[in-house]
């Protein structure tokens, strides 16, 4: 539901893995986008002088969320932040619900006892996507089990994105299936303002497209076959070798920014 009235901000840190980060939403320059940058510019433009942060890394689970994201964003003094992770969790080898679930809401109560307005969303069932996701709907199903009793118990604001079938419409993700496109990120972006009840947001976030999707199973079968060879089988690859995309990355901005058409260091 959105927040009963329109509410002013000064400083929103984005925290989180991949999604956050922006992948797959290219900027042009060798960068991301993202739905949080996209957020940003969104409130920006109904009220200027926002300060934006995003600490962001991917391939981070909800635990190194916390461990290396949370003190520094209590630092900036945020009076808005998104707090959204687990996709690593429900992929990684052991899944450990109620670990996922402490986490989650022990950094959004720590931000909403700071002062911020938290919001989160859930993950929607991948299997419409990528048949083998059915191997881990039980875990998408416990991890939005999760933030949904964790945003209760918090007073954070949970946008419940599982719960539209748009959601899971393939022109809305990314060639790997586990990232939003660019329009994804846009349609997370005002599904985000329309809870943040920014002006002129509304429901049209959550529209099915007016027309369907009706692959051929050749085409399904090519689809799947792609997949395997160009995600699945490095994604296999690097666990077996220990390897994490996390390895070596930095927060995508780790200080505050100004927020422009596309955000410029202070």
């Amino acid at each position: 539901m959105p927040l009963p009235s329109p509410t002013r901000f000064a400083r929103y840190v984005a925290l989180g893995d991949s999604s956050t980060e922006g992948i797959d939403d290219p900027d042009g320059a060798g960068g991301y986008v993202g739905w949080s940058q996209r957020l940003a510019e969104r409130i920006n433009a109904t009220q200027s002088g926002l300060l934006y942060a995003n600490l962001a890394v991917r391939g981070l689970t909800t635990a190194q969320v916390r461990e290396r994201q949370l003190a520094s964003a209590l630092a900036l003094r945020p009076d808005l932040a998104t707090v959204f992770c687990g996709t690593n969790d429900v992929t990684a080898p052991r899944f450990d619900a109620r670990s996922v679930a402490a986490d989650i809401e022990h950094m959004q109560r720590a931000l909403v006892a700071a002062g911020a307005t938290v919001v989160s969303f859930t993950l929607p069932d991948l299997t419409p996507l990528l048949p083998l996701a059915r191997l881990i709907a039980p875990r998408i199903a416990a991890l939005n089990h999760a933030l949904a009793h964790a945003s209760r118990m918090t007073g954070s604001t949970l946008v419940d994105f599982a719960a539209y079938p748009v959601s899971t419409d393939a022109r809305l993700w990314s060639e790997d299936r586990i990232h939003a496109n660019a329009q994804g990120h846009a349609r997370i972006a005002e599904a985000l303002a329309h809870a943040l009840n920014l002006p002129g947001a509304n429901e049209a976030w959550n529209l099915p497209f007016p027309t369907a999707l009706n692959p051929t199973r050749g085409q399904r079968s090519a689809i799947e076959l792609r997949w395997a060879r160009r995600h699945l089988l490095p994604w296999l690859w690097a666990g077996l070798r220990g390897r994490s995309a996390a390895d070596g990355r930095k927060p995508k901005h780790p200080n505050l920014i100004r927020v422009s058409a596309r955000p410029a260091a202070l």
